[in-house]
Protein backbone atom coordinates (compact mmCIF):
# COMPACT_ATOMS: atom_id res chain seq x y z
CA UNK A 1 0.00 0.00 0.00
CA UNK A 2 2.92 2.34 1.08
CA UNK A 3 4.39 1.67 -2.74
CA UNK A 4 0.97 2.32 -4.22
CA UNK A 5 0.87 5.89 -2.62
CA UNK A 6 4.11 6.93 -3.20
CA UNK A 7 4.06 5.77 -6.72
CA UNK A 8 0.82 7.53 -6.90
CA UNK A 9 2.26 10.93 -5.72
CA UNK A 10 4.96 10.76 -7.84
CA UNK A 11 2.96 10.69 -11.08
CA UNK A 12 1.15 13.71 -9.45
CA UNK A 13 3.77 15.02 -9.50
CA UNK A 14 4.87 14.49 -12.88
CA UNK A 15 1.75 15.39 -14.33
CA UNK A 16 2.18 18.99 -12.46
CA UNK A 17 5.41 19.41 -13.70
CA UNK A 18 4.23 18.45 -17.40
CA UNK A 19 1.72 20.49 -17.21
CA UNK A 20 3.69 23.51 -15.65
CA UNK A 21 6.01 23.09 -19.15
CA UNK A 22 2.97 22.38 -21.37
CA UNK A 23 1.91 26.25 -20.30
CA UNK A 24 5.38 27.09 -20.57
CA UNK A 25 5.46 26.26 -24.50
CA UNK A 26 2.12 27.71 -24.77
CA UNK A 27 1.88 31.75 -23.59
CA UNK A 28 5.00 31.41 -21.40
CA UNK A 29 7.45 32.22 -23.72
CA UNK A 30 5.24 34.85 -25.87
CA UNK A 31 6.30 38.16 -26.46
CA UNK A 32 4.01 40.82 -25.05
CA UNK A 33 3.70 44.26 -26.03
CA UNK A 34 5.75 46.44 -23.35
CA UNK A 35 3.59 49.33 -21.95
CA UNK A 36 3.59 51.68 -19.22
CA UNK A 37 0.64 50.28 -16.73
CA UNK A 38 0.77 53.99 -15.05
CA UNK A 39 3.38 56.46 -13.63
CA UNK A 40 6.77 54.87 -13.60
CA UNK A 41 5.54 51.57 -13.39
CA UNK A 42 5.76 49.64 -16.52
CA UNK A 43 5.12 45.98 -18.01
CA UNK A 44 7.97 44.06 -19.61
CA UNK A 45 6.75 40.75 -18.78
CA UNK A 46 5.64 37.79 -21.66
CA UNK A 47 2.31 36.79 -22.08
CA UNK A 48 1.82 34.29 -19.75
CA UNK A 49 4.75 35.43 -17.15
CA UNK A 50 4.68 38.90 -15.46
CA UNK A 51 7.83 41.24 -14.85
CA UNK A 52 7.60 44.89 -14.04
CA UNK A 53 9.86 47.67 -14.14
CA UNK A 54 9.85 51.02 -12.03
CA UNK A 55 11.80 53.69 -13.38
CA UNK A 56 13.60 56.43 -11.29
CA UNK A 57 16.42 58.52 -12.76
CA UNK A 58 18.86 56.70 -10.02
CA UNK A 59 18.26 53.45 -12.22
CA UNK A 60 15.30 50.68 -12.09
CA UNK A 61 13.48 48.22 -10.22
CA UNK A 62 12.82 44.73 -11.74
CA UNK A 63 10.22 42.24 -10.82
CA UNK A 64 10.32 38.95 -11.01
CA UNK A 65 13.19 37.74 -14.13
CA UNK A 66 10.50 34.83 -14.77
CA UNK A 67 12.56 31.95 -16.76
CA UNK A 68 16.06 31.76 -17.45
CA UNK A 69 14.66 31.94 -21.26
CA UNK A 70 12.48 34.98 -20.49
CA UNK A 71 15.58 37.45 -20.06
CA UNK A 72 16.19 38.39 -23.51
CA UNK A 73 12.49 39.00 -23.99
CA UNK A 74 12.41 41.05 -20.42
CA UNK A 75 15.64 42.87 -21.64
CA UNK A 76 13.95 43.94 -25.37
CA UNK A 77 11.18 44.50 -23.66
CA UNK A 78 12.75 46.95 -21.53
CA UNK A 79 15.02 48.61 -24.29
CA UNK A 80 11.71 49.21 -26.77
CA UNK A 81 10.56 51.15 -23.88
CA UNK A 82 13.53 53.35 -24.49
CA UNK A 83 15.04 52.04 -21.08
CA UNK A 84 18.88 50.49 -20.73
CA UNK A 85 18.93 47.14 -19.03
CA UNK A 86 21.93 47.67 -17.55
CA UNK A 87 20.25 50.27 -15.35
CA UNK A 88 18.61 47.62 -13.53
CA UNK A 89 19.71 48.17 -9.72
CA UNK A 90 17.67 46.07 -7.55
CA UNK A 91 15.68 42.59 -8.39
CA UNK A 92 12.88 41.31 -6.79
CA UNK A 93 10.62 38.42 -7.01
CA UNK A 94 6.41 38.06 -6.21
CA UNK A 95 7.72 34.53 -5.04
CA UNK A 96 10.58 31.41 -5.51
CA UNK A 97 8.44 29.28 -8.22
CA UNK A 98 10.90 29.08 -11.25
CA UNK A 99 8.57 30.29 -13.50
CA UNK A 100 9.40 33.70 -11.71
CA UNK A 101 13.05 33.62 -10.49
CA UNK A 102 14.82 30.99 -12.72
CA UNK A 103 15.97 33.82 -14.61
CA UNK A 104 17.20 35.71 -11.21
CA UNK A 105 21.24 34.74 -11.95
CA UNK A 106 21.38 35.75 -15.26
CA UNK A 107 19.83 39.27 -14.67
CA UNK A 108 22.44 39.53 -11.65
CA UNK A 109 25.16 38.81 -14.56
CA UNK A 110 24.05 41.43 -16.63
CA UNK A 111 22.93 43.97 -14.92
CA UNK A 112 24.71 43.78 -11.30
CA UNK A 113 21.51 43.79 -9.38
CA UNK A 114 21.19 43.70 -6.08
CA UNK A 115 18.72 40.41 -5.18
CA UNK A 116 16.48 41.36 -2.56
CA UNK A 117 14.18 38.08 -1.56
CA UNK A 118 11.52 37.77 1.37
CA UNK A 119 13.21 35.89 4.29
CA UNK A 120 10.83 32.33 4.04
CA UNK A 121 11.87 32.35 0.43
CA UNK A 122 15.38 32.50 0.72
CA UNK A 123 16.12 28.87 1.54
CA UNK A 124 14.51 27.86 -1.81
CA UNK A 125 16.19 30.51 -4.02
CA UNK A 126 19.45 29.75 -2.69
CA UNK A 127 19.19 25.96 -2.95
CA UNK A 128 17.72 26.12 -7.03
CA UNK A 129 14.23 24.69 -5.82
CA UNK A 130 15.13 22.20 -3.82
CA UNK A 131 13.80 23.31 -0.48
CA UNK A 132 10.36 23.93 -1.82
CA UNK A 133 8.02 22.12 0.30
CA UNK A 134 5.67 20.77 -3.02
CA UNK A 135 8.37 20.89 -6.24
CA UNK A 136 11.56 20.12 -4.39
CA UNK A 137 11.87 16.77 -5.75
CA UNK A 138 10.66 17.72 -9.10
CA UNK A 139 13.82 18.08 -11.56
CA UNK A 140 11.71 20.33 -14.16
CA UNK A 141 10.80 23.15 -11.39
CA UNK A 142 14.44 23.22 -10.34
CA UNK A 143 16.93 26.36 -11.13
CA UNK A 144 20.05 27.56 -10.81
CA UNK A 145 20.70 28.46 -7.24
CA UNK A 146 21.50 32.46 -6.94
CA UNK A 147 22.74 34.14 -3.67
CA UNK A 148 20.40 37.12 -2.18
CA UNK A 149 21.92 39.97 -1.30
CA UNK A 150 19.54 41.67 0.89
CA UNK A 151 17.21 39.55 3.19
CA UNK A 152 13.34 41.36 3.39
CA UNK A 153 11.13 41.07 6.08
CA UNK A 154 7.49 41.66 6.07
CA UNK A 155 6.79 45.15 5.53
CA UNK A 156 10.07 46.40 4.88
CA UNK A 157 10.72 48.66 2.34
CA UNK A 158 12.73 49.07 -0.80
CA UNK A 159 13.69 51.95 -2.14
CA UNK A 160 15.61 53.76 -5.24
CA UNK A 161 15.39 57.07 -6.05
CA UNK A 162 12.15 58.42 -5.83
CA UNK A 163 10.52 54.75 -5.62
CA UNK A 164 9.64 53.04 -2.60
CA UNK A 165 7.84 49.60 -2.92
CA UNK A 166 6.95 47.74 0.30
CA UNK A 167 7.36 44.31 0.54
CA UNK A 168 3.76 42.28 2.23
CA UNK A 169 4.52 38.64 3.21
CA UNK A 170 1.40 36.96 1.66
CA UNK A 171 2.22 33.19 2.65
CA UNK A 172 0.47 29.64 1.29
CA UNK A 173 1.37 29.86 -2.38
CA UNK A 174 5.16 29.67 -1.09
CA UNK A 175 6.34 30.35 2.74
CA UNK A 176 7.55 33.61 1.43
CA UNK A 177 5.34 34.33 -1.00
CA UNK A 178 5.09 38.59 -1.37
CA UNK A 179 2.24 41.04 -2.20
CA UNK A 180 4.92 44.11 -3.45
CA UNK A 181 2.91 47.66 -2.99
CA UNK A 182 3.82 51.34 -3.72
CA UNK A 183 2.54 54.62 -4.90
CA UNK A 184 2.35 56.14 -8.32
CA UNK A 185 1.96 59.26 -9.24
CA UNK A 186 0.28 59.75 -12.65
CA UNK A 187 -1.82 62.52 -13.84
CA UNK A 188 -1.55 64.92 -10.69
CA UNK A 189 -2.94 62.04 -8.48
CA UNK A 190 -1.56 59.21 -6.90
CA UNK A 191 -2.29 55.57 -6.91
CA UNK A 192 -2.21 52.79 -4.82
CA UNK A 193 -0.14 49.67 -6.66
CA UNK A 194 -1.03 45.86 -5.45
CA UNK A 195 1.33 43.86 -7.47
CA UNK A 196 -0.25 40.10 -6.24
CA UNK A 197 2.31 37.52 -5.25
CA UNK A 198 -0.13 34.21 -5.61
CA UNK A 199 -3.30 33.61 -3.98
CA UNK A 200 -3.51 29.39 -6.03
CA UNK A 201 -3.51 26.48 -4.17
CA UNK A 202 -1.79 24.63 -6.77
CA UNK A 203 -2.95 21.06 -7.89
CA UNK A 204 -1.74 18.33 -5.41
CA UNK A 205 -1.07 21.01 -2.25
CA UNK A 206 -2.03 19.51 0.87
CA UNK A 207 -3.62 21.79 3.04
CA UNK A 208 -4.62 19.53 5.98
CA UNK A 209 -1.72 17.64 7.55
CA UNK A 210 1.35 18.62 5.18
CA UNK A 211 4.36 17.99 7.26
CA UNK A 212 6.83 19.73 5.02
CA UNK A 213 4.28 22.62 5.54
CA UNK A 214 2.20 22.36 8.67
CA UNK A 215 0.72 25.63 8.72
CA UNK A 216 0.09 26.13 4.94
CA UNK A 217 -3.61 26.79 5.62
CA UNK A 218 -2.68 29.48 8.28
CA UNK A 219 -0.59 31.16 5.98
CA UNK A 220 -3.29 30.83 3.59
CA UNK A 221 -5.78 32.54 5.87
CA UNK A 222 -3.18 35.35 6.50
CA UNK A 223 -2.54 35.73 2.88
CA UNK A 224 -6.23 36.92 2.20
CA UNK A 225 -6.81 38.86 5.39
CA UNK A 226 -3.22 40.57 4.12
CA UNK A 227 -4.71 41.57 0.32
CA UNK A 228 -8.32 42.40 1.37
CA UNK A 229 -6.60 44.96 4.02
CA UNK A 230 -4.78 46.55 1.26
CA UNK A 231 -5.66 49.66 -0.29
CA UNK A 232 -5.28 48.86 -4.37
CA UNK A 233 -6.31 51.26 -7.40
CA UNK A 234 -4.05 49.39 -9.96
CA UNK A 235 -4.18 45.46 -9.93
CA UNK A 236 -1.22 43.72 -10.74
CA UNK A 237 -0.50 40.14 -10.51
CA UNK A 238 2.44 37.44 -11.04
CA UNK A 239 0.66 36.82 -13.56
CA UNK A 240 -0.98 38.80 -16.23
CA UNK A 241 -4.31 36.17 -16.12
CA UNK A 242 -4.85 37.50 -12.77
CA UNK A 243 -5.68 40.81 -13.85
CA UNK A 244 -7.37 40.50 -17.04
CA UNK A 245 -3.83 42.31 -18.84
CA UNK A 246 -4.87 41.04 -22.76
CA UNK A 247 -8.20 42.64 -22.18
CA UNK A 248 -7.21 45.90 -20.21
CA UNK A 249 -4.12 45.98 -22.26
CA UNK A 250 -6.27 45.74 -25.98
CA UNK A 251 -8.13 49.32 -24.32
CA UNK A 252 -5.22 51.03 -23.37
CA UNK A 253 -4.79 54.24 -25.45
CA UNK A 254 -8.59 54.23 -26.77
CA UNK A 255 -9.59 56.92 -24.60
CA UNK A 256 -11.55 57.02 -21.43
CA UNK A 257 -10.15 55.95 -17.96
CA UNK A 258 -7.16 53.81 -17.81
CA UNK A 259 -8.46 50.34 -17.49
CA UNK A 260 -5.59 49.15 -15.21
CA UNK A 261 -7.03 51.31 -12.52
CA UNK A 262 -9.24 49.09 -11.25
CA UNK A 263 -10.27 48.64 -7.44
CA UNK A 264 -13.15 46.49 -7.91
CA UNK A 265 -11.90 43.70 -10.10
CA UNK A 266 -9.30 43.66 -7.22
CA UNK A 267 -11.72 43.05 -4.83
CA UNK A 268 -13.57 40.21 -6.74
CA UNK A 269 -10.39 38.73 -7.85
CA UNK A 270 -9.52 38.32 -4.19
CA UNK A 271 -12.61 37.44 -3.12
CA UNK A 272 -12.79 35.04 -5.53
CA UNK A 273 -9.69 33.15 -4.77
CA UNK A 274 -10.62 33.13 -1.08
CA UNK A 275 -13.62 31.21 -1.71
CA UNK A 276 -11.78 28.38 -3.91
CA UNK A 277 -9.29 28.02 -1.26
CA UNK A 278 -12.02 27.78 1.58
CA UNK A 279 -13.57 25.34 -0.57
CA UNK A 280 -10.37 23.01 -1.39
CA UNK A 281 -9.82 22.93 2.61
CA UNK A 282 -13.45 21.84 3.31
CA UNK A 283 -12.50 19.12 1.32
CA UNK A 284 -9.15 18.07 2.44
CA UNK A 285 -10.60 18.69 5.81
CA UNK A 286 -13.36 16.17 5.13
CA UNK A 287 -11.31 13.43 3.47
CA UNK A 288 -8.73 13.36 6.35
CA UNK A 289 -11.53 12.66 9.05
Amino acid sequence: MRYFFRMFWRLLLFLIAAFLFAQTNSDWGQPFPPHRVIGNVYYVGTKGLASYLITTPQGSILINSSLESSVPLIRASVEKLGFRFQDVKILLISHAHFDHCAGSFLVKELTGAKYMVMQQDVAEVESGGKDDFQYGKTPDTLFKTVKVDRVLHDGDQVTLGDAVLTARLTPGHTKGCTTWTMKARDGGKVYDVVIVGSPNVNAGYKLVNNALYPRIADDYARMFRVLKSLPCDVFLGAHGNYYGLEEKFARLGKGGANPFIDPDGYKRYVDEREKTFRSELEKQTAAAK
